[in-house]
């Protein structure tokens, strides 16, 4: 990736709730890029993250580590569908599917212009994506591997909600 323009402080600031949070991560300097991973409870056990700093907002992404069979029009089908159904009622962030190869991540956006986000803020962006996967990890798994159907898949994550 080629050198792009980010604000230090905003970079500095999430590298400094990383730290203090012990997590082992890489930081490209010339595109304001961190990768790591994190274990995460239930059927998915782990996401990886990645969170790409801009002059003035920052954008979090947790992948998962399976994803929907792009050759498989059922299952492409059914993940967008599941996308459809437990972004509804999300306030923060929103579940996202590439239809070009499958992947599946959950997005949350920070706007700080003006301001460099406080610890809460940094903690909510990346806390956020991995609450998702834990919660609708199950769905993700039944229609991948059990040929769920989405809302029914989505129904069962959300009976507690």
């Amino acid at each position: 990736m080629a050198e792009r323009e980010y604000s230090r402080e905003l970079a500095e600031a999430i590298d400094n709730y990383l730290i203090e949070n012990d997590w082992k991560i890489s930081f490209d300097e010339d595109t304001g890029v961190f990768r790591f991973g994190l274990s995460i409870d239930g059927k998915l056990q782990q996401i990886r993250y990645v969170i790409v700093v801009g002059q003035q907002s920052y954008t979090c992404y947790a992948i998962s580590p399976i994803g929907a069979d792009k050759d498989d029009a059922r299952m492409m089908k059914e993940m967008a569908e599941f996308t459809c159904r437990a972004n509804y009622n999300l306030k923060l962030g929103n579940f996202e599917l590439d239809m070009r190869d499958g992947e599946i991540r959950f997005k949350v956006h920070v706007d700080s212009t003006g301001m460099v986000p406080n610890r809460d803020i940094i903690d909510n962006s990346i806390s956020c994506p991995a609450a998702m996967f834990e919660r609708y990890g199950r769905a993700i798994t039944g229609i991948v591997f059990n040929e769920e159907k989405a809302e029914n898949a989505v129904a069962k994550c959300e009976e507690d909600l």
